[in-house]
C-alpha cells in the first residue's frame, strides 16, 4: 500500500529514517520480526524524549529510566547508553532534526527462537527502535476535556507502576471510551476509586493555590511530573503527593496534565462539567513560564 503523506499528521514524516536494530532504515523498511517480544507478547519497554534546539531534555534520566525498566524485566545484553546515544543522535542528523520533534525510544527483547512467552527462547539480545517524526505538543493550548473510564489503572500488587513497558492494554481501552464520547483523553481510577492519571499522562489539581497531585504507586511516576513538583516548590507553592478523590479533581481551581508528548496543558472539562474558569488558570501559566526556562537552560545538547 503506498503511503498517503498528505494523510500524515506532518507529511515529512513520509520520509523519515528509523533505527532498527543496527542501523537506520527507511519508513518503508523498518520492521521488526514477527518473531519479535513486541509483537508476540508486548514484550518491550519504551521511553519518549522531545527535541528542544539540538538538545533532549531530561535525557539522562529518560535513558536510566529505560535501563531500569529493562533490568525489572530481566532483559539479558542491554545496550550500552552510549550505544542507544549514538543511535538516538544518528536518526535524528538522518532526518535533520534539531527541533520540534518528538522520539519514541523502545527497546524490545529482541527475537525469539520459536513463538511463546518465555524469554529463554530470546537468545540474540534486545532490540532498539529509535522512532523521530516531527511532532509539536499533541495537545492544544486551549486545553483538553476528559471522560472518566469504567476501566481501572494496574495496581502495583499485579504491575509496578515504575516499569514503562509497552502492553498498554488498559490505556487503549480507556483511550477508545475517550474517542467515542468525543474527547481528547480517558480519566483512570485506581482499585480503590482515587484518581491514578490518564491513560497517556500524570494529572495534577490546583485548589487555593497548592498543587496537589496522586500518589505514584497507581501512575507512572513522570519524569515531567517530577519535574513540575521541584518546579512549583521552587516557585514557593506548596505541592503535595497524596490520594485524591473524583470530586477533587471535579471541583479543583486548576486541572493541569502532564508529559513528555503533550508538556504541560490545562484540563478544561471533566465528564462534561467545566473545570475552574474552562481556560488555563494563573497558576498553570506560571509553571509554564518556569517550564519552558527550565528546558531552555536543562536541555542536554547531542552533536547534530
Amino acid at each position: 500500500m503506498t503511503l498517503d503523506r498528505h494523510a500524515l499528521p506532518d507529511p515529512r514524516n513520509a520520509d523519515i529514517q528509523i533505527w532498527v536494530g543496527d542501523g537506520l532504515r527507511s519508513r518503508a523498511e523498518a520492521k521488526v520480526s514477527v518473531f519479535d517480544s513486541s509483537v508476540q507478547g508486548g514484550d518491550a519497554v519504551w521511553e519518549g524524549l522531545r527535541v528542544y534546539d539540538g538538545g533532549v531534555f531530561r535525557l539522562s534520566e529518560h535513558l536510566a529510566r529505560l535501563e531500569d525498566s529493562a533490568a525489572a524485566m530481566a532483559f539479558a545484553s542491554v545496550p550500552s547508553r552510549e550505544f542507544i546515544g549514538a543511535a538516538l543522535c544518528a536518526t535524528l542528523r538522518a532526518n535533520g532534526m534539531r527541533d520540534g520533534a518528538h522520539v519514541r525510544l523502545t527497546l524490545t527483547r529482541g527475537t525469539k527462537l520459536t513463538s511463546g512467552m518465555s524469554p529463554h527462547w530470546n537468545t540474540t539480545g534486545p532490540t532498539l527502535i529509535v522512532l523521530a517524526e516531527w511532532k509539536p505538543p499533541v495537545f492544544e493550548s486551549a486545553g483538553i476535556r476528559l471522560v472518566t473510564s469504567q476501566y481501572r489503572r494496574n495496581p502495583p500488587q499485579c504491575l509496578p507502576s515504575t516499569i514503562h513497558h509497552n502492553n498498554l492494554v488498559n490505556n487503549i481501552l480507556a483511550k477508545i471510551e475517550a474517542n467515542a464520547a468525543g474527547v481528547d483523553d480517558a480519566l483512570m481510577l485506581d482499585i480503590d476509586g482515587f484518581v491514578a492519571e490518564t491513560n497517556a499522562t500524570n494529572l495534577f489539581l490546583v485548589q487555593d493555590g497548592a498543587l496537589i497531585t496522586p500518589l505514584a504507586g497507581h501512575c507512572l511516576p513522570g519524569i515531567t511530573r517530577s519535574t513540575l513538583l521541584q518546579l512549583a516548590r521552587d516557585e514557593g507553592l506548596q505541592a503535595v503527593e497524596r490520594q485524591v478523590r473524583l470530586e477533587e479533581f471535579a471541583g479543583a481551581d486548576e486541572v493541569i496534565s502532564t508529559g513528555t508528548m503533550g508538556e504541560l496543558t490545562p484540563v478544561i472539562e471533566i465528564d462534561g462539567a467545566p473545570v475552574g474558569t474552562g481556560a488555563a488558570g494563573p497558576v498553570l501559566r506560571r509553571l509554564q513560564a518556569s517550564f519552558a526556562a527550565l528546558v531552555a537552560r536543562e536541555r542536554e545538547p547531542l552533536p547534530i
